[in-house]
């Protein structure tokens, strides 16, 4: 390998793109394609980076498995960037079994944590915790330390596990100093933010105010009766009772949550729960059989109580009931929770994601495009969405995956 060529990969490991680019802008061979490849990713043009990442994986011989291989983990990681998640996420585990068979540890457990992020962002936290197992960060050089625990930290803060967060970003924010890599300070930095705002509002007895990550942990651990308004679901002493998908339902008990000791009145558990204005025999009829419904979802955890205006809710063991709610509530909250991170999403990605149909995201797409909320650029399947950082906005509890307890 030359000189300029070292140089070049010098510059891009401490993330100096333009840097590399002086030393290998004008060549045409394939480690020079490779590394101007990865310069381009590190500037921001994705598509030109991974244009110029498959023609040097094309340029690499036969007997160069191992630059190729990395030339494919390098468009897995753009990919990633960008919200690619449909891509072939095979040819990534194909590289790593490469790297890993011609000894380049490094790169190899590199490709790892790519995977290991794209199942963070789907939500499947079980699965990459699974891999993370595998991984022993110790020989890790500093930037690939740092981007390790940002995702041992991003799997603790989805599962609401704050002190396990702040010892991994604590290690990560060490590792990208020794790394002197600016964006990775950064996005340390960023990371770091999200355990300082709020994260959740609580709702009790006609009050409320806002919890940092680390009080919603606590309030989900204590004995309280919560209505999880974030995840659709109810926390009682000794069990959670999901009603993810029945939103009726839901409804009903948000409402019997936020009035505890209180009752509510039947016409207004029949206007929020059915969506109408006025209520006749029938409504009354259906609001009798959802509640001896939910009665009997509920039966572990508390009784509803039929009042001479309404319904009253009763807790088996809890001494207070609260209703824990995003700071800032919006029909669409779950589309923006994800593009709260500040990064550009596809809609496929988004569906992906979230686990609904691509019509139905981009409906919601579209309504937050007409009140202003995001907006897009390119057109078909290059068409991407993002929004600035919403100030107070949940990025936690409103993402896909499963539930803290589990």
């Amino acid at each position: 390998m030359d000189s300029l060529i070292t140089a070049a990969a010098r510059a891009l490991a401490t993330g100096d793109p333009l840097g590399a680019l002086k030393r290998v802008a004008l060549r045409e061979d394939a480690p020079s394609l490779a590394l101007r490849g990865i310069a381009m990713a590190q500037l921001g043009d994705f598509a030109r980076a991974k244009l110029l990442l498959r023609r040097a994986a094309r340029g690499f011989g036969s007997r160069e498995a191992v630059a190729r291989a990395r030339c494919i983990v390098a468009e897995a990681e753009i990919a990633l960037v960008s919200r690619d998640l449909g891509w072939p996420v095979k040819a990534l585990e194909a590289a790593r079994a490469t790297l890993d068979s011609h000894g380049d540890r490094i790169n190899a457990a590199h490709a790892r944590n790519i995977e290991v992020r794209r199942l963070l962002l789907l939500g499947r936290l079980d699965d990459a915790e699974r891999m993370l197992a595998d991984l022993d960060p110790t020989p890790f050089p500093p930037a690939s330390r740092a981007a390790h625990e940002l995702v041992v930290a991003g799997i603790a803060i989805r599962r609401l596990q704050t002190k396990r967060a702040r010892a991994a970003l604590q290690v990560a924010g060490q590792a990208a100093r020794a790394a002197r890599i600016p964006a990775l300070m950064a996005e340390v930095e960023s990371a770091s933010r999200v355990l300082e705002m709020p994260a959740g509002r609580v709702i009790a007895r006609g009050e409320e105010h806002l919890l940092r990550l680390d009080e919603v942990e606590t309030l989900l651990a204590s004995p309280t009766f919560v209505v999880d308004a974030c995840r659709h679901v109810v926390h009682g002493a000794d069990a959670v009772v999901s009603l993810a998908t029945r939103p009726i339902l839901f409804a009903l008990m948000r409402h019997l949550g936020e009035a505890w000791p209180g009752d509510v009145p039947r016409s207004t558990l029949i206007a929020d729960a059915f969506r109408i204005r006025h209520a006749d025999e029938t409504h009354r009829a259906r609001l009798r059989v959802e509640v001896g419904r939910l009665r009997a979802i509920l039966r572990p955890l508390a009784d509803i109580s039929a009042t001479e205006l309404g319904f009253a809710l009763l807790p088996h063991a809890a001494c207070e009931v609260v209703v824990l709610a995003p700071p800032v509530e919006d029909r669409h909250a779950a589309v923006l929770a994800l593009l709260a991170d500040g990064e550009s999403w596809s809609s496929s990605a988004l569906s992906m994601a979230l686990g609904a149909s691509p019509r139905t995201v981009q409906r919601a797409l579209e309504s937050l495009a007409a009140d202003g909320k995001v907006q897009s650029f390119g057109r078909g399947p290059a068409r991407r969405w993002m929004t600035p950082p919403v100030p107070d906005f949940p990025s936690i509890l409103l993402l896909p995956g499963p539930l803290p307890i589990d």
